[in-house]
């Protein structure tokens, strides 16, 4: 099994270049806005959590046992995304795409799970117009869902181009860009895990 060299890289090849460097620095200023965006439903959702006139309270209808594991696969995928960078400032190709492909796995597993958590929910009568606090509630956690579904397309998108392309000063600040975006992604999902659902099942 090759773990195919792709020619002598510099350090860091996600920075090696002007354009690589800008990408990041851009990325850092996306970031900064999705915050922003992610605070709002924040404080909607944190508003709204108590107003239920009809339909189950959150205490009624959060199984944390669920959403722990679905906790746990999305932070074991971030640590999967961290060992991606590592091959690949090793300059392993095989061993990046190889883990980045396992960090979509746990991607894929957890929206299965969260698809099926909100099925369950909507047959508890928890549906997305049912009361304030479902409208926040499946806006704030879909929101996130749809990110997370995002990122798992892009990164695949990208194992498909690094297995053309291989790893060079273009496509490394690709593969990187994607792996801080997973990260903003999984903690964003521990907020959320601890204002949503343990607060939730807390009690007010």
């Amino acid at each position: 099994m090759s773990s195919h060299h792709t020619g002598a890289l510099p350090a860091n090849p996600e920075t090696a270049t002007l354009e690589g460097k800008n990408k990041v620095l851009g990325f850092w200023l996306f970031l900064g806005a999705e915050v922003v965006l992610f605070g709002c439903l924040f404080a909607t959702y944190i508003a709204l959590r108590n107003s239920v006139p009809d339909g189950p309270t959150a205490q009624e209808l959060f199984k944390l046992k669920t959403v722990g594991w679905s906790t746990f696969i999305l932070l074991t995928s971030s640590l999967t995304s961290v060992f991606a960078i590592i091959a690949m400032h090793r300059q392993k190709l095989g061993q990046l795409l190889g883990w980045l492909a396992v960090t979509v796995l746990f991607g894929l597993s957890f929206l299965g799970m969260e698809i099926y958590e909100f099925y369950e929910y909507v047959h508890e009568g928890h549906k997305f117009t049912t009361s304030a606090f479902s409208t926040s509630f499946y806006t704030l956690v879909g929101f996130h869902g749809a990110h997370v579904a995002f990122g798992v397309c892009w990164i695949t998108l990208l194992i498909f181009q690094g297995m053309k392309k291989g790893l060079t000063v273009v496509t490394a600040p690709k593969f990187y860009v994607a792996s801080l975006y997973w990260h903003f992604i999984d903690l964003v999902w521990v907020f959320i895990f601890t204002v949503v659902y343990l607060m939730g099942k807390v009690g007010h």
